[in-house]
């Protein structure tokens, strides 16, 4: 990747596309189950998303081996969608963005109690 894809995000873009193309080739019940995963992981972006789009060619490879295997999406995923997301998010050490404006806060009143 490049310097200039890196900074208009191009290169984001790209993957994205190729992860629609991927999607429209699973069934529907997976489609769905595909919205709300990427629905709920956003919420554990960086700046810049960067950081959830290996966690996101991951899931979709699941689904994408569940649905050539046969199996329901409750099969693979549980009935927790969110849940799911969070236990996934959390195993690879995304935090929110509740969690870094906890910790920016945290930071904030040591200096001032000066701890």
């Amino acid at each position: 990747m490049n310097f200039w894809d890196k900074i208009t995000g191009r290169d984001m873009e790209k993957q994205a596309q190729d992860f629609d193309s991927r999607i429209k080739k699973l069934p529907v019940d997976f489609q769905e189950a595909w919205e709300k995963i990427d629905t709920n992981l956003w919420q554990y972006s960086d700046f810049t998303g960067r950081n959830l789009m290996s966690i996101l060619d991951g899931v979709l490879g699941l689904l994408e081996e569940a649905a050539v295997e046969g199996q329901s999406v409750q099969e693979v995923l549980g009935e927790d969608i969110e849940g799911f997301c969070s236990a996934l998010a959390g195993e690879e050490g995304t935090k929110s963005y509740r969690d870094k404006w906890r910790q920016q806060l945290n930071n904030n009143i040591a200096k001032k109690l000066g701890k």
